[in-house]
């Protein structure tokens, strides 16, 4: 039988190792590379073609949803399972809309995380249970005629992208670098997104990162 193999992307490097310690007891996994940013990720995973990537969805340079999308238009094969400390729905469905298999919580249990893996590396959607609970529960208010609590943010997979850029800290240059873009492109994406949030300053898209959970708190 075939191992499972895993990519591990968290930008906690004591994370990382906790996680590669607890896969490394199941000898249906075989952990086969690291990263600590989403960008890293991508390139890890294009180099050892991974079955499984475990992916943390607050990392820099690219978040997992964005570094998830990046994957999937490399090889559509490659099952994603986003780790969050997050249960809102928002980031539920963004994961999902960009191609990932499973989101689980950070606080799940060793033998959830593995059975998630299995069952995403199979082919199956997984959620954590509480999270599941969660949407289900949201999604009967929205039936019964009321609103669901949490709200979009208005903007594109790659203003959000643009956004959490800019809310590191980065240049237009540097940003179109990161995003292969040119530099009048990443002007109106950031045009574009001030306009839409309503928020005409960089610490104002910083605050609004960090509230919205794109980038985290320093």
């Amino acid at each position: 039988m075939e191992k499972i193999r895993i990519v591990l992307a968290d930008d906690h490097t004591v994370v990382r190792q906790g996680f590669r310690s607890l896969l490394q007891q199941d000898k249906s996994i075989d952990v086969v590379g690291e990263a600590e940013n989403g960008q890293d990720a991508v390139l890890v995973v294009k180099k050892t073609l991974p079955d499984v990537v475990l992916l943390d969805i607050s990392m820099p340079i690219l978040n997992g949803v964005q570094a998830t999308r990046q994957i999937r238009k490399f090889n559509p094969k490659i099952k994603i399972l986003v780790l969050s400390m997050y249960k809102d729905e928002e980031y539920v469905r963004e994961v999902f809309h960009a191609g990932a298999a499973g989101y689980i919580l950070k606080q799940t249990t060793g033998s959830d995380l593995i059975r998630a893996i299995k069952e995403v590396n199979r082919g199956n959607a997984y959620l954590s249970p509480s999270i599941a609970k969660y949407l289900v529960s949201d999604y009967r208010e929205i039936v019964k005629g009321g609103k669901s609590s949490r709200k979009q943010t208005g903007l594109t997979p790659r203003e959000l992208e643009v956004l959490q850029l800019i809310a590191e800290g980065n240049s237009n240059k540097k940003i179109a670098e990161q995003l292969f873009i040119s530099i009048k492109t990443v002007e109106t994406h950031r045009q574009k997104i001030m306009d839409v949030l309503k928020i005409h300053d960089v610490a104002g898209l910083t605050r609004y990162a960090i509230a919205k959970r794109i980038i985290e708190a320093k």
